[in-house]
């Protein structure tokens, strides 16, 4: 956790070196509100969408859990996570709250449980998809803007990423070649394989996968269209086929967790992004801040609902 801090910290230090904050600020201050109410709006519609994907998941699964116990869920780790490293702290908590029965993240009555290996098979399945719907709108934005289809190592990484997404499907068939037999009774390795092999039965759900991917393609692009609003908000003339090839890569830094709640590195790559096509510094810096406050907005109605289960414990 100090490790990423103090990586966030310095990449907003070097940031502003070359930024001027005061400018920055005084864009946000004065973005349009017509917008900014209009992106919130599609944050509270992207929320629901993704507890709708996350249900058919655990639903496929044959964990049994109401959709108001895995929405109150769902927004109570995501509001938890947004203190701990970016992309992973809310699936963390999010399948901790699930295997455990946790009261410190859903309703006291009644707590689904579920085994650890589905919960976390559940969650890491979302985010697999998660990130191959970011690569296929990575696809559509080379195609989109003319300029990148010349470039050979953009279409080498979406392959790249591609393949990883598809592999993790089969890890309970790899991890039991790479690990020793020798080792495979050993606490580590066996939840390993246990969890592996949790992923890997989702290959027989196919139509569940399908519905799902669908579902996480119309995620990422209401965030693109969310950034494209917020940059009209603040002036910014970028046409949209441009954020369907940058926010994407925007959209993966936010996941990696070498930040806090997205502070930091993706607000560094959406700046950099923007350069080739004129944005002023000050002006991209603003739009990333607006992206992750915005981020954070859609977390709120998880904190309302965990100060409301810590009064009825009280």
């Amino acid at each position: 956790m100090i490790v990423r801090i103090a990586i966030t910290a310095i990449i907003l230090a070097i940031l502003a070196t070359g930024i001027d904050m005061g400018e920055s600020a005084r864009a946000i201050a004065a973005i349009d509100l017509r917008y900014l109410a209009l992106v919130l709006g599609l944050v509270a519609i992207d929320r629901m969408v993704m507890i709708l994907r996350w249900i058919l998941l655990l639903r496929a699964s044959g964990i049994a859990i109401s959709t108001g116990n895995a929405a109150r869920l769902f927004l109570v780790s995501s509001f938890v996570g947004s203190f701990l490293p970016a992309g992973v702290g809310a699936d963390a908590a999010r399948a901790y709250g699930l295997s455990r029965g946790s009261s410190d993240l859903q309703a006291p009555s009644p707590k689904p449980q579920a085994p650890a290996s589905e919960a976390l098979a559940s969650v890491a399945v979302d985010r697999i998809l998660g990130v191959f719907s970011i690569v296929v709108m990575s696809m559509v934005g080379v195609l989109a803007w003319a300029p990148a289809r010349e470039d050979w190592r953009i279409a080498a990484a979406i392959l790249a990423l591609t393949i990883a997404c598809s592999a993790v499907f089969w890890a309970s068939d790899w991890l039991r070649w790479a690990i020793p037999d020798a080792h495979h009774d050993h606490s580590i390795a066996r939840r390993v394989l246990r969890l592996s092999d949790a992923v890997g039965r989702y290959r027989g759900r196919s139509g569940v996968l399908a519905h799902v991917m669908a579902w996480s393609l119309f995620v990422q692009l209401l965030r693109i269209t969310q950034a494209y609003f917020l940059g009209l908000g603040l002036g910014i003339a970028v046409p949209y086929s441009y954020y369907l090839l940058f926010m994407p890569l925007g959209l993966l830094m936010l996941l990696l967790p070498i930040s806090i709640s997205g502070f930091g590195v993706p607000q560094g790559a959406i700046v950099w992004l923007l350069r080739p096509v004129g944005v002023p510094d000050a002006q991209s810096f603003a739009l990333s801040t607006l992206i992750v406050l915005t981020g954070l907005a859609g977390n709120l109605p998880g904190l309302w609902l965990w100060l409301r289960q810590r009064r009825e414990i009280l």
